[in-house]
């Protein structure tokens, strides 16, 4: 397979538009940052010359976009400390820490939790494909906790319809900053690709999908509030999604947050706190849970001193 080119002819209403700008809203499936990379290796040729991404768009310009050839993915095994809950020939219990990306990807291609597993399994299921090997469902880089791999293809058909089924359960902890009034609700807002920041899921109506997330206040610092949340849909960010979109986001996450980092925590106060599922085999009813970290546990800590 060769390199993909793009063409594009602009319109007069789309004249002035920054490059990179131009091309994210046409190549929807690209970032901006990918977008970026490039124009900055030379790429992207505005009537047939290298521009700069901040270059402006003008009326009649024709723009080649030269998409090169995705190079095969080569995953390596990687001796990684991994936190095993639980293990048999058919699964696999991870409490993964945060900051540990789950799969390659762009930009991380080592260091993830399936270049670990790699390491420690002789067989993951290979449903998902060479990137995702086991790979069931996912946690966010920066969200620590309970998680489930398969290792045959066997478990991961039974895994993989027990989350589409909701016969899987998951409970979530999370610190949000405001005051949340109500003792419990259920957040029902479809969850779709963000309009204008492609990295970024949203609240739409536009392109989305149905997302429920189920919420319970466990404790109140004022400002602050502790939630269990339990997720009856899996669509990505959907916690962080839907927490910031009722006025709630989670302290600490960089993505949909106010930005202010109040505490001492790198990515956002978001636990995967129990994984509940019926063995893939045995059909056994199993239920997984992961301490909070260590880092949540001192914000809770400092929170419950300035309460008293």
């Amino acid at each position: 397979m060769g390199n993909e080119v793009y063409c594009y002819h602009i319109s007069e209403s789309q004249a002035g538009e920054r490059l990179d700008v131009f091309l994210t809203k046409q190549m929807p499936d690209t970032s901006r940052s990918a977008v970026q990379r490039l124009i900055s290796s030379g790429d992207v040729a505005v009537n047939k010359k290298v521009a700069k991404a901040n270059y402006k768009v003008q009326e009649l310009d024709d723009i080649q976009v030269n998409i090169p050839e995705i190079k095969t993915l080569e995953l390596t095994a990687e001796e990684i400390p991994l936190t095993i809950l639980y293990e048999d020939k058919d699964i696999i219990i991870i409490n993964k820490s945060r900051g540990m990306v789950v799969h390659p990807a762009a930009g991380n291609y080592n260091g993830t939790l399936v270049n670990a597993l790699l390491e420690h399994c002789e067989d993951l299921s290979g449903i998902n494909g060479v990137a995702r090997p086991g790979i069931v469902h996912r946690l966010d880089k920066d969200t620590s906790g309970v998680m489930v791999v398969a290792k045959s293809d066997r478990a991961h058909v039974s895994l993989a319809k027990q989350i589409k089924d909701r016969t899987a359960s998951r409970r979530y902890l999370a610190i949000v900053y405001g005051n949340i009034k109500e003792d419990h609700g259920v957040i029902k807002a479809p969850i779709g690709r963000h309009s204008s920041d492609r990295k970024k899921m949203a609240v739409t109506f536009t392109n989305s999908k149905e997302a429920t997330t189920k919420f319970r206040v466990m404790e109140r610092f004022g400002d602050y509030t502790l939630v269990e949340c339990k997720l009856l849909t899996g669509r990505t960010h959907q916690i962080r999604v839907h927490m910031t979109y009722i006025g709630h986001s989670v302290v600490g996450d960089p993505k949909y947050g106010p930005g202010r980092m109040p505490f001492s925590i790198i990515g956002q106060a978001l636990h995967s706190a129990e994984l509940r599922i019926s063995h893939p085999v045995t059909e056994e009813i199993m239920r997984f849970t992961a301490p909070l970290p260590e880092d949540m546990e001192m914000i809770l800590k400092v929170l419950r001193q300035k309460n008293t």
